[in-house]
């Protein structure tokens, strides 16, 4: 049997099932992808006739990545900030990620070792602007709220997207909350809360990450040796078997606690992640 680790999760086969034994310990970085030629890569589809666009949305698969990444990122920083930033009249979607943009570049400029990952949200409380975008940005930075509030109101402005009252300066359009970093449990839980209910359906990139996050490694492979040690440290919350068309199990999933007995397990991960340059 071999094990696929990421925190608080791993999945056991068996080779005989998937093949191989995988060649890389570490997997899940950007930088294991094999880079192209220009002439392989894939072009872009043109749109349709209609000029309709498809909409986007975060699929299963996505949702797990990026709670892989999250949960990476906040082991490599001892500070992240929980960024919302909401548009002060209705917007488009691709108006709206074009401005997020802006002021994710105008940041780098400013920032020394800017990290972040970022996902789009329809807003559902908005009784005036109803289903319109907004996003929740993930960040190493320290913030000054008040420099960083009046940039984003004056971004907003200056390409188009006006107040109904000249004077309205909402505090929300600029909302930050710090986070621990060591408590993995917390940022989880700000992830599930807007990351793992998001299904709606977008004209624009739905989320993306600074490239540095992009190449954190998110899982690594050992043997069952390794979960042997959270059945003993009694930290095996959950664990279930997936069968296959002739009921015979081929996937053993394990959930484990994450805390200060378990985390210590995954320094192997976490000097990986570290050494990225």
């Amino acid at each position: 049997m071999i094990v696929k680790n990421t925190y608080g999760t791993s999945v056991a086969f068996t080779t005989k099932m998937f093949g191989v034994i995988p060649k890389d310990e570490f997997t899940g970085s950007a930088l294991q992808r094999k880079k192209q030629e220009p002439s392989k890569r894939k072009s872009k589809k043109p749109l349709k006739a209609s000029g309709e666009v498809k909409l986007r949305s975060l699929s299963k698969r996505s949702k797990q990545k990026i709670r892989k990444k999250i949960t990476c990122f906040a082991r490599c920083y001892k500070r992240l900030s929980f960024v919302t930033l909401t548009f002060l009249n209705k917007v488009e979607d691709k108006q709206a990620v074009d401005l997020l943009r802006k002021f994710l570049d105008n940041v780098k400029k400013r920032s020394k070792d800017f990290q972040y990952v970022w996902v789009a949200e329809r807003q559902d409380k908005n009784t005036e602007f109803v289903e319109n975008v907004h996003f929740h940005i993930i960040t190493n930075k320290y913030w000054k709220i008040d420099k960083w509030w009046n940039y984003w109101l004056d971004l907003q402005r200056k390409n188009g997207v006006l107040p109904r009252d000249k004077n309205f300066k909402p505090s929300s359009a600029f909302d930050v909350k710090q986070l621990n970093s060591s408590n993995i449990k917390s940022i989880a839980s700000y992830v599930t809360k807007y990351v793992t209910k998001n299904n709606a359906g977008f004209k624009c990139q739905v989320w993306n990450c600074s490239k540095r996050i992009s190449e954190l490694y998110t899982d690594f492979y050992t043997t069952t040796e390794f979960t042997d040690q959270f059945k003993r440290l009694n930290a095996v919350m959950k664990e279930f078997d997936i069968k296959d068309q002739n009921k015979k199990p081929f996937l053993n999933i394990k959930m484990i606690n994450l805390n200060r007995q378990t985390l210590p397990l995954y320094k192997r991960l976490d000097d990986k992640n570290k050494a990225i340059k």
